[in-house]
């Protein structure tokens, strides 16, 4: 199962950025995606952001990835 999780750009160097969610940071690859700028919204799959996202798409996300985690407990 692959599982993709959306984050919130902090900064861009180059091709590499680094992407916040729940106060926990990573750092992933923007290849796919030259355009993206801090405070823009990604899918990141294994280290790559692989899809821009409005802030409520974000947010539906993540509630559904919280939900998901409040139901195995």
């Amino acid at each position: 199962m692959c599982l993709a999780v959306p984050l919130k750009i902090v900064s861009v160097e180059g091709n590499q950025a680094v992407g916040e969610a729940a106060g926990l940071t990573q750092k992933l690859r923007v290849d796919f995606l030259p355009d993206v700028r801090p405070g823009d919204y990604v899918m990141v799959h294994a280290g790559f952001a692989i899809e821009q996202l409005s802030e409520q798409q974000a947010r539906e996300n993540l509630a559904c990835i919280q939900e998901a985690l409040d139901a195995l407990e």
